[in-house]
């Protein structure tokens, strides 16, 4: 069982390398290939999870070599749960890409799966640098991705990305340079032991060490004011991709959690909660950051890349609280705002290709084709995104808003996270209005001539919208049982005590 730890990593990675070497030609093979490779990791991580669900911990030694001094991978119930919300939304924006946007750039399907292969290895890892190394890998792979199709938007969108991600990780470097040169060890488990007993004189180094690991995973996460790189880049991307890169802010997230609640945690000394005072504030100001781009918005799909930032505010809200409970619901809320602005990003596309010059502008416009069928979907996404009953984005800001009350900051959360709640409502409305409620009849307009020849009936764009939204409805349907799961993954992460062992107790097997 152990070595199916390695699995979500080598798959994408070897699923790369042979779509590599397939011509150009044999699109419909690669199409296959990258879709089966992609619904297969679904099928280990529904595994890996199902291990995991007991609190079973799986340490993966790679080459053999015990840690601290080796690379080792780590499967506990948070990694598990990242990586099955990242092969589902991977595989929906795969479905909508295969339609034929992938056939504007030669290596889509290879840089498709080599973000994979970074994604997953960023959730498995339990080592700072090889951390790096992953981050390193997605910075490549979405430049690339970012810029599939050419243009000039996305040139200059990928620009501003990647010279902001190459500071992010001359700061990662330093941080991890720092934690190596003073403690001689960057296994995330080992610096756990270490840091809670560090000398005095190196503790204010090892605390500017852990905030600049903040500044950087705060930067992958868009939080405040680091943000600005977001907006452009999801906005002016093709759909698949932005739909993928909803995964992306949860990287930073994901590492927040992971980091602060192992390392610099309760049980690390004078280094304990380092940025417990940090983190609330910059998440609340996020969110109001975020809902002003919402409603400031005069496209689409810069309002949804907005939106994007407003989630994150909303999940780093229940992160900052730092309690059993308000984690276990920002880890409910996490799958839901990242299904919900999937499937948005994929929408948008939809509506975008079927009103001609108008594209995806907030001015009135010709009556689109099947109007009405976009508008329910539209309707459904708005509801879902904006966290109103009886959908699941309900219940991910009720469980936050629960964890509120024992929190000292309860009036400051209840009035940013309802208020904004307020506000995304009316910005969703007021666009949904001007896409479909003031069109200009009796002027019809024409469906893109690239889908319309792809022969794509609408069912099949939207084939995987309703998946992504059928998937949030699932955490409706069994609430009862994802809570359960996500408050013991939550116990699991404010008592470190079982992963450290698990580490660096792993007994490695005779060559």
């Amino acid at each position: 069982m152990n070595h199916l730890v390695f699995f979500p990593i080598i798959l994408p990675f070897l699923t790369g390398i042979l779509l590599l070497l397939l011509p150009q030609q044999y699109l419909q093979l690669k199409r296959i290939t990258s879709l089966a490779s992609t619904m297969l990791l679904i099928a280990i991580a529904s595994v890996l999870l199902n291990k995991a669900a007991d609190g079973t911990i799986l340490a993966y030694a790679l080459g053999n070599w015990a840690p601290p001094f080796g690379i080792v991978l780590v499967n506990d119930r948070l990694t598990a749960w990242m990586l099955l919300v990242t092969a589902l939304v991977a595989t929906g924006a795969l479905l909508y890409a295969i339609r034929g946007i992938d056939k504007d750039g030669a290596y889509f399907h290879v840089l498709f799966q080599l973000q994979l292969f970074g994604l997953n290895g960023a959730f498995l890892t339990g080592d700072l640098f090889n951390l790096f190394v992953f981050f390193e890998i997605l910075l490549l792979a979405s430049y690339s991705l970012l810029l599939h199709g050419g243009g000039r938007l996305k040139t200059k969108a990928g620009l501003h990305f990647v010279v902001i991600n190459l500071v992010g990780s001359s700061l990662f470097l330093f941080a991890v340079g720092t934690l190596y040169g003073l403690l001689g060890t960057l296994n995330m488990a080992d610096l756990a032991v270490k840091i809670a007993n560090v000398p005095t004189e190196n503790i204010a180094f090892i605390r500017t060490a852990g905030l600049l690991l903040f500044a950087v995973f705060a930067l992958k996460a868009a939080l405040l004011p680091l943000y600005l790189w977001l907006p452009a880049a999801y906005a002016h991307t093709t759909a698949p991709v932005a739909a993928l890169f909803a995964i992306m802010t949860k990287v930073g997230a994901y590492c927040i959690l992971r980091v602060y609640t192992l390392i610099f945690g309760s049980q690390a000394g004078h280094l304990a909660n380092l940025i417990e005072a940090w983190l609330l504030p910059l998440a609340l100001l996020t969110l109001i950051i975020g809902v002003l781009g919402t409603l400031a918005s005069t496209r689409l799909r810069h309002q949804i890349a907005y939106l994007v930032i407003t989630s994150i505010g909303t999940l780093l809200t229940a992160f900052g609280m730092n309690s059993e409970t308000s984690i276990a619901a920002g880890l409910y809320y996490l799958p839901h705002s990242t299904f919900a602005a999937a499937a948005f990003f994929l929408l948008a596309d939809c509506i975008a290709n079927r009103r001609d010059v108008m594209n995806d502008q907030f001015e009135p416009g010709p009556i689109v084709q099947q109007q009405r069928l976009l508008g329910v979907s539209f309707f459904v996404l708005a509801i879902l995104i904006a966290g109103m009953p009886p959908l699941s984005g309900f219940i991910g800001k009720l469980l936050i808003l629960k964890a509120a009350l024992a929190h000292p900051a309860l009036p400051w959360i209840m009035a940013i996270v309802l208020t904004t709640s307020l506000l995304t409502i009316i910005a969703l409305a007021r666009s949904g209005s001007m896409l479909f409620y003031r069109a200009q009849a009796p002027h019809i307009c024409h469906i893109n001539p690239d889908i319309q020849r792809s022969g794509m009936s609408i069912a099949c764009e939207l084939a995987p919208i309703i998946g992504l939204v059928c998937l949030s409805i699932g955490l409706l349907i069994w609430a009862d049982s994802i809570i359960g799961f996500v408050t013991a993954t939550a116990n699991q992460l404010m008592q470190p005590e079982h992963y450290i062992r698990s580490v660096l107790d792993l007994e490695v097997q005779s060559l």
